[in-house]
């Protein structure tokens, strides 16, 4: 699996068991990977081990032409480093963050005597101070709208505020002081630009405090227009916050979650600032490497909040929704870049499991959203045509799958897939009767046999794609069912587990030729096959574990003869319950009110068939 032109072996000879980064280049001298380690010699040797590399490290592994290495003091000096190193070079094969610059922000220009709201995207500039990032331009200008009514700071431009001579419509509808002709104190306008900035750092809890200090001072004093001013301001703030509100005992945390779909992987990002969520962000990547949630975990938060420069960004605490590989070297790194401690939990109860709950129900939203767009779905389906080299791109596909617990409460699945993604009206499920228990061929013919022998006496459409989940034996058997019936212009595909059984290493196998088709890890066309497969197996499953739960919550009462639900009734009670019935003898049967001699026989042999 290594490179030739690698000689790995000497390379590892001259390695140190010490803390440190590594560089991983191609033949062209490009850069592949960069990593970190506790232990140079050990974490680079695992590289080269003869066998058990995953196929992602393998393909990375393929590629080393050349490594450079650099020691450092603690391994969390190397974790520093390497997320500098990743920002600055972007290898492919690590998964990138798209860079904070990118996210939009409330702005305060405080080199300003009359200080200025507004929006911004892009470099942060001295004399100006930061708030968010947003998820969103909607987010932020809900944020600035709340506080131009409330605070009334202004939010034009530096040129418009400089020429005007008279207020404008702002100041007019009361959701600006009109700073630029002089209506307000720079000592009054500099206290509504503090207000704002605490409402911005998620403070609203302690400013509606002061506020409400503030107007029972003003109404001691026999001020009132100012007490009915900072009232309503109280009132406006609420109003906010009850929007808002998730933790009332407040709390500055982010909490991070993932989703993965294949390679896809999403992050969701929720800012919690004074228990008010003030950001909300989503982003998305590839998985390059076959690294353990964890660890993939730990890559994200290290880019995410190394070498922040803000300490408005920061949170206090990060909560993920799963244990993240080596926490606790990652909160020493961040004491030392970032000057003050962070704090990474996953065990969480109360508001803060609420808070996972959501991230992860966004990761999942937003993942699941940008996976089945129209257009994407569109791409898929032309990547299958040109895989499976077919004329034309699928209309209909159909994909079958076999459920059962050792044999129990067998059920198949039958589901369909047409151009606009999955068509759940033509869903079906089939009970398996009469076949031997664990015997996945023969029921996979009944299920085939049941649904087309149906298909072809209502007339209703054939499949252009047959999905059956197994190997060549469940593809040869459904092929027998086919010709049997004489059906034509479909064709069959089997969907073959890698050895690992692991998403992603799917392997396709065509019937007739029996050729094996090998998805590219991360292409449309394999996430279009895992969907399909996917759900199949998920409507499948449930059928069986209803099934399963009928069956154990029958009484075996009801299967005897002439026995209705109110002797069954008087049965179970003179007993005291099923096994009471099953050990009792036909003469004490027939002591229950409404029992025959000839029904406490045919009791007893239904109970006891042997």
């Amino acid at each position: 699996m290594t490179s030739a032109v690698f000689d790995h072996k000497a390379f590892l000879s001259s390695q140190q068991h010490q803390p440190g980064i590594y560089q991983m280049y191609d033949a062209e001298a490009a850069i592949l990977y960069v990593g970190k380690a506790k232990s140079l010699k050990s974490r680079l040797s695992s590289y080269f081990r003869s066998s058990g590399l995953a196929p992602k490290t393998a393909a990375l592994v393929a590629r080393i032409a050349h490594i450079e290495t650099i020691v450092t003091n603690t391994e969390a000096e190397a974790l520093i480093l390497e997320q500098n190193l990743i920002k600055q070079l972007r290898p492919p094969y690590n998964i990138l963050l798209r860079d904070d610059k990118s996210y939009p922000y409330v702005f305060i220009s405080t080199d300003r005597a009359y200080p200025r709201l507004g929006f911004y995207r892009g470099r942060k500039r001295p004399g100006v101070e930061y708030f968010g990032p947003y998820p969103s331009a909607g987010a932020i200008r809900e944020s600035m709208n709340i506080l131009q009514r409330v605070f009334r700071v202004r939010q034009c431009e530096d040129s418009y505020f400089r020429n005007r001579t008279r207020p404008c419509l702002q100041y007019q509808i009361k959701r600006c002081k009109a700073p630029c002709t002089g209506l307000v104190s720079e000592q009054e306008y500099a206290v509504d630009v503090e207000r704002s900035r605490l409402f911005l750092q998620g403070k609203s809890q302690e400013l509606i405090y002061k506020l409400l200090e503030e107007m029972e001072a003003a109404a001691a004093a026999l001020e009132f227009e100012k007490a009915a001013e900072l009232r309503d301001q109280v009132t406006q703030l609420r109003s906010a916050q009850e929007q808002q509100v998730i933790d009332r005992n407040g709390g500055n945390v982010d909490v991070v979650a993932m989703a993965e779909q294949g390679d896809h992987l999403c992050f969701s990002r929720l800012g919690i600032r004074g228990g008010r969520v003030i950001a909300s962000h989503s982003s998305f990547h590839q998985r390059k490497t076959d690294d353990g949630t964890g660890e993939i975990y730990a890559d994200f938060l290290a880019q995410l909040y190394l070498g922040q420069r803000s300490s408005t960004e920061l949170p206090e605490e990060v909560v993920t929704a799963e244990a993240v590989e080596d926490a606790t070297l990652l909160e020493q790194a961040f004491a030392k870049g970032l000057g003050q401690p962070l704090k990474i939990r996953h065990r969480v109860r109360g508001d803060r499991a609420n808070w996972v709950r959501l991230a992860l129900k966004n990761a999942q939203q937003s993942l699941s959203a940008r996976l089945s767009s129209k257009s994407s779905i569109r791409q898929r389906y032309l990547e299958l045509q040109q895989l499976l080299e077919l004329d034309r791109v699928p209309a209909r596909m159909e994909c079958f799958d076999i459920s059962h617990s050792s044999g129990e409460a067998t059920v198949a699945s039958c589901v369909v897939f047409n151009e606009e993604g999955p068509l759940k009206s033509s869903y079906r499920r089939f009970n398996i009767r009469g076949v031997t228990p664990g015997d996945d061929y023969a029921a996979m013919r009944q299920a085939l046999q049941r649904r087309y022998s149906r298909v072809l006496k209502e007339g209703a459409a054939l499949p252009d794609l047959l999905f059956i989940d197994g190997g060549k034996g469940q593809l040869s058997m459904a092929n027998q069912v086919v010709e049997e019936l004489g059906l034509s212009g479909m064709l069959l595909v089997g969907v073959a587990k890698g050895e690992t059984r692991k998403p992603g290493l799917e392997t396709l196998i065509v019937n007739g030729s029996f050729e094996e088709i090998q998805l590219p890890r991360g292409s449309g066309a394999l996430l279009l096959v895992q969907s399909i497969r996917d759900e199949a197996h998920r409507f499948a499953i449930t059928g069986h574990r209803q099934r399963r739960a009928k069956a154990r919550n029958r009484s075996r009462l009801e299967d005897v003869p002439g026995i209705g639900a109110k002797r069954r009734q008087q049965l179970l009670k003179y007993f005291g319950g099923l096994q009471g019935v099953v050990e009792a003898p036909v003469s004490e049967l027939q002591k229950v009110q409404g029992i025959s001699a000839h029904l406490a026989h045919q009791i007893h042999d239904a109970l006891h068939p042997d």
